[in-house]
């Protein structure tokens, strides 16, 4: 009897299917090659930031990749999506986790560097996470995004070979010069550790 096989998650069907359909039927019966932009990680919404709010790079060949950042958003979800679109903002990460579900979107490119830590040298070693909600408000630190993040991180661990403890994810408030408190002390460090090392 063969083992049982979990079926694709109706994202990866969706994505599949719109990998499937390559082209666009044009005016006057012309076809051109339509853009499909998928995300660097598989269970990711690519929602890109503007390119004003990062820097183009060839990451880990232009830059070694030593470090996850998790942030905190102070924002909403969507909002925080909006404010890394607006090239006014000059901020970005590479992924955002929403608190509800924990449905992540990817922003920024693994490969380019986004500008999250407040410290060039960690934006530039570094892939930043963050996270919808508020520092001071617990409820927001749902069990789906820690789930979903922590496999998210786990994912980047592997294949970047950053090492899944303490000295290699951090906080912001933990770069070298920063300002900000995120993701504060009532983020769960050891719960979130534990499940980035399960998966």
């Amino acid at each position: 009897m063969e083992p049982a096989r979990a079926l694709p998650s109706r994202r990866r069907l969706l994505q599949g299917a719109a990998l499937a359909v390559p082209t666009a039927l044009l005016a006057g019966g012309t076809t051109t090659a339509r853009p499909t932009a998928v995300a660097d990680y598989p269970d990711a919404d690519w929602v890109p930031a503007s390119s004003s709010n990062q820097t183009a790079s060839n990451r880990p060949t232009s830059y070694p990749l030593t470090h996850i950042v998790i942030h905190v958003t102070q924002e909403t979800y969507a909002d925080t999506l909006g404010i890394f679109q607006n090239p006014a903002k000059q901020v970005s990460a590479h992924y955002v986790v929403r608190s509800a579900d924990g449905n992540v979107a990817q922003c920024v490119r693994d490969r380019n560097i986004a500008w999250h830590a407040g410290n060039w040298t960690y934006n530039t070693q570094s892939i930043g996470i963050e996270h919808e909600g508020f520092v001071d408000q617990p409820a927001w630190f749902t069990h789906a995004m820690y789930e979903s993040s922590a496999a998210l991180t786990a994912h980047l661990c592997a294949t970047y070979n950053i090492p899944r403890d303490r000295a290699h994810i951090i906080g912001h408030n933990e770069v070298p010069g920063a300002t900000h408190t995120d993701p504060g002390p009532l983020w769960d460090w050891t719960r979130y550790i534990r499940m980035v090392n399960f998966y």
